[in-house]
C-alpha cells in the first residue's frame, strides 16, 4: 500500500511531571486530545508532585540538541511547543536549531513560576530566552507572574495588564498572549498582543477549583495543536482557551493528589486527523 496520509505533529519541548498534569505528560495528553500526534524533547527532570517541585535535575544542553535533532531529522512537525528552558546553555542550543526551521511555528509559555508559586528558572537565563528564543516564537504565553518577571512589576489589573503586554512586546515577539487568571476577579481576562497593540480579548467565567496544574502548559500545546490543524493564529488561540477552559471545568471536582491538581485533558478526545502526505 502507497503511503498517502500523515498526522498533524505537534513537538513538545519541555520539562517532566511526575505527577502527570503538566510538563511533556500534560502536553502530550492535549496533543493526543486534539487529534495530533505528539513527538517530545526533554529539558529538565522536575522531582514533584501536586504540592510542588522539590528539586530540578538538569538534562545535560548536548543532549537536548541531540534530542532535538534526532527529532527533525525523521518527523517534521506542523508545529512546535517550548515550555521549560531553565538554562543559558538550553537557551542556545534550542534556539541555534529552530532557526534552521523558520517555517514552522512555536508557541513559547516561558515557564518561571509554577502553579504552586515555586519559582522554576535561573534569573540570568531571562536576558538570554528574551535574546535569542523571543524572536524565534510565533507566540509567547506567559501568566502575571512571569509578565511580571519579564517588566519589573507586579500586575493587579486589566489596566495594568494592557501595560505590561506593550513592554513585553517592546522585547522582541511577533504576538503576546498575556493570562490573566491570577486576577482575584470572576471574570478570567486574557489579551491577545500584535505589533499594533491589543487584537484579541477572551474572557471566561473563573472556576473555582485547586485542579489547575499544569494550565499554562495545556494551553500552549493546545494553541500548538491547532495551529497544527490549520487554523490561524487568533483562531488557535481562541479554540485554546475554549478548550482549556473545558478541561478546567470537567475536572474541577476529581481530586489526584493532596495538592494542586490537573485539568481533565480527555473530557471530549478527537479522533486523530490524517491528513494527506506532501508529495
Amino acid at each position: 500500500m502507497n503511503t498517502k496520509y500523515t498526522y498533524p505533529v505537534v513537538l513538545t519541548i519541555a520539562g517532566f511531571d511526575g505527577s502527570g498534569g503538566a510538563g511533556i505528560q500534560g502536553d502530550t495528553n492535549t496533543i493526543n486530545a486534539l487529534g495530533c500526534y505528539p513527538t517530545s524533547v526533554l529539558t529538565a527532570l522536575p522531582v514533584q508532585n501536586t504540592g510542588g517541585v522539590k528539586a530540578i535535575h538538569s538534562i545535560p544542553p548536548e543532549i537536548v540538541a541531540l534530542q532535538l535533532q534526532t527529532i527533525l531529522e525523521d518527523i517534521r512537525p506542523d508545529a512546535i511547543k517550548i515550555g521549560m528552558v531553565h538554562t543559558q546553555e538550553l537557551v542556545a542550543v534550542i534556539a541555534a536549531i529552530l532557526r534552521e526551521y523558520p517555517d514552522i511555528p512555536v508557541v513559547f509559555d516561558p515557564v518561571m513560576v509554577a502553579t504552586s508559586g515555586h519559582r522554576l528558572i535561573e534569573s540570568e537565563t531571562i536576558t538570554e530566552i528574551v535574546d535569542k528564543l523571543f524572536p524565534l516564537a510565533t507566540l509567547i504565553t506567559p501568566n502575571l507572574d512571569e509578565a511580571a518577571v519579564l517588566t519589573g512589576s507586579p500586575i493587579t489589573s486589566v489596566a495594568e495588564m494592557h501595560s505590561a503586554g506593550a513592554m513585553i512586546m517592546q522585547k522582541g515577539c511577533p504576538h503576546l498572549l498575556l493570562k490573566g487568571g491570577h486576577l482575584p476577579t470572576t471574570v478570567l481576562t486574557s489579551l491577545l498582543f500584535d505589533k499594533q497593540g491589543v487584537i484579541a480579548t477572551h474572557t471566561s467565567e473563573k472556576i473555582e477549583t485547586n485542579n489547575m496544574h499544569g494550565s499554562g502548559c495545556t494551553l500552549s500545546a493546545a494553541i500548538a495543536s491547532y495551529l497544527a490543524l490549520g487554523n490561524n493564529l487568533s483562531d488557535a488561540v481562541s479554540l485554546a482557551q475554549q478548550y482549556v477552559h473545558r478541561a478546567i471545568s470537567e475536572g474541577a471536582d476529581v481530586a489526584i493528589g493532596k495538592g494542586n491538581g490537573p485539568l481533565n485533558h480527555f473530557f471530549e478526545p478527537q479522533k486523530r486527523v490524517k491528513k494527506e502526505k506532501p508529495r
